[in-house]
């Protein structure tokens, strides 16, 4: 496709030359000017009717290494022991769903989440790209790389893309955060992984990641292959003056005041003033980021939202005192400020292969750190949202990269491996029938047989409940278009 740079010119029938251009050369493709504007435009297509737009917001929850789907919410209480290992099941609310007895809060709200245990696909690795972008592929060099030129867009930024597009300046609260740090930034020894990032979009729209301020109160030890060490692990416990900021790059020097700021963005401005007399000036991408960084410095709106100590004490403990609890009140308050797109990461911390990648002490890990703080902040998030009137407008999905092998391997304290075959996937809110179990896995919980899932249908799914139609098309590097999910599919059995 062809593509023109420079300022956009309104022609007499609304059009900018720009897109005239544009349009104009996609017949190379084989679309016309009029699909083109029919992408452009955001309007949902014939027959996609199904609580079409009804999110106003999201918060996705990503479980960094993915929880074993028989110890989740697809438990099978008959295979034999190295299948269903030592956890039993527990009654939840919602008829014919047990969950893990590691989970005794989140099985009280299962009767208002929408369970999907048919989630499959080909790609048995870290692919947080995969799950979480439009891209059709993934590999090994692709998770371990995230400037590869063959990444897709993260969801959260086509979200915050297309939400700026003819909206001038900078929004007041950021439409695509991701808390509770720069993602793959506090895992040792190895290279940051791919994933949430605006890929051929530019870096103006990679999330704008926070920063978790505060101390972990308990310790626990991890094993990486044949490494053994203790950590002070805020995951599973961190201080009660625990809080979040603006990230690296958007926050004020100890000696920099708003107003301080403020004259300096205003000499900067003459001198912009200046530069613009002598010739037109085009925005560079690094123009938009400094425009977005003086933005979030400036607003407060935005700081306190953050700074989850100003929610009562109840409300707080209901999350649970962890790491992922108070990042999940974070994201809540964030979505009550305005914002569109809100990411809570469970990452690596400390040792790689940590987060729900419990390759070794699969056992000791789940009960002691894994599922007490999924617990607690999850079922506290949904029920905050429901008390408050903002579940059926607030599209909460629990995604992973795949599920974990049906067999305990020997490792040390038991291990479970890779695997994408079957697992299994929670949404809740704005659209997605409450209550409800989509799809089944045969009787060791290894493979679908009942109303595969794939990553790419989850993303076009969330897309129609916001309100974009999943046929839109970006522009990508060279100018080609490319549609936001190839192959995804409306997953309308778990809407209602």
């Amino acid at each position: 496709m062809l593509r023109v740079l420079g300022s956009p010119k309104t022609l007499c029938d609304g059009i900018t030359r720009r897109e005239s251009l544009v349009a104009g050369g996609l017949s190379l493709f084989g679309l016309t000017l009029g699909d083109y504007l029919r992408a452009k435009d955001n309007q949902p297509v014939s027959g996609k009717k199904l609580h079409f737009g009804q999110a106003k917001s999201v918060i996705l929850l990503f479980l960094y290494g993915s929880p074993s789907q028989l110890e989740f919410a697809d438990m099978k209480p008959d295979a034999p022991e190295e299948i269903r290992g030592e956890f039993k099941g527990i009654r939840s609310t919602l008829p014919g769903c047990d969950v893990c007895e590691l989970l005794p809060h989140t099985s009280k709200i299962m009767h208002k989440v929408g369970v999907i245990r048919s989630m499959t696909h080909k790609y048995p690795i870290h692919g947080v790209a995969y799950a979480t972008t439009g891209t059709p592929t993934i590999d090994v060099p692709m998770e371990l790389n995230p400037h590869d030129n063959r990444h897709w867009p993260f969801i959260g930024s086509v979200v915050n893309y297309l939400e700026s597009k003819g909206r001038p300046g900078a929004k007041a609260v950021p439409d695509n955060v991701a808390l509770p740090f720069p993602f793959s930034s506090q895992r040792a020894g190895e290279v940051p992984r791919a994933g949430p990032y605006g890929a051929f979009l530019g870096s103006k729209y990679n999330p704008h990641f926070t920063q978790f301020v505060g101390k972990a109160n308990r310790k626990i030890t991890k094993t990486l292959r044949d490494m053994t060490e203790e950590f002070a692990e805020p995951y599973v416990g961190t201080d009660p003056d625990c809080r979040f900021t603006l990230g690296e790059g958007t926050q004020l020097p100890a000696d920099v005041t708003v107003d301080r700021l403020n004259a300096r963005k205003s000499l900067l401005e003459q001198f912009e003033y200046q530069r613009e007399k002598r010739g037109k000036v085009v925005e560079t991408e690094h123009d938009s980021l400094r425009q977005s960084a003086y933005a979030m410095i400036a607003n407060e709106k935005v700081r306190q939202a953050l700074d989850v100590r100003k929610e009562p004490a109840k409300v707080r403990e209901g999350y649970g005192h962890t790491l992922f609890g108070q990042s999940c009140l974070a994201a809540r308050r964030l979505v009550e400020a305005g914002s569109k797109f809100v990411t809570v990461f469970w990452d690596e911390y400390g040792y790689a292969g940590s987060g729900w990648d419990t390759h070794w002490e699969h056992y000791p890990r789940m009960r002691n750190e894994l599922m007490p703080g999924f617990d607690r902040g999850y079922s506290g998030l949904i029920a905050d949202l429901d008390d408050r009137g903002l579940l059926d407008e607030t599209l909460v999905l629990v995604m992973s990269e795949h599920g974990r092998t049906p067999k305990i391997s020997k490792a040390k304290g038991g291990g479970r491996d890779h695997w994408s075959q079957a697992y299994t996937t929670l949404l809740a809110g704005a659209g997605v029938a409450r209550g409800k179990v989509l799809g089944k896995t045969d009787s060791i919980g290894g493979t679908v047989v009942d109303s595969p899932v794939s990553p790419k249908d989850v993303l076009t799914t969330t897309y129609h409940l916001l309100g974009i139609d999943p046929e839109t098309m970006l522009a990508d590097k060279v100018g080609r278009p490319q549609p936001l999910v190839p192959e995804g599919r409306l997953i309308e059995g778990i809407l209602g």
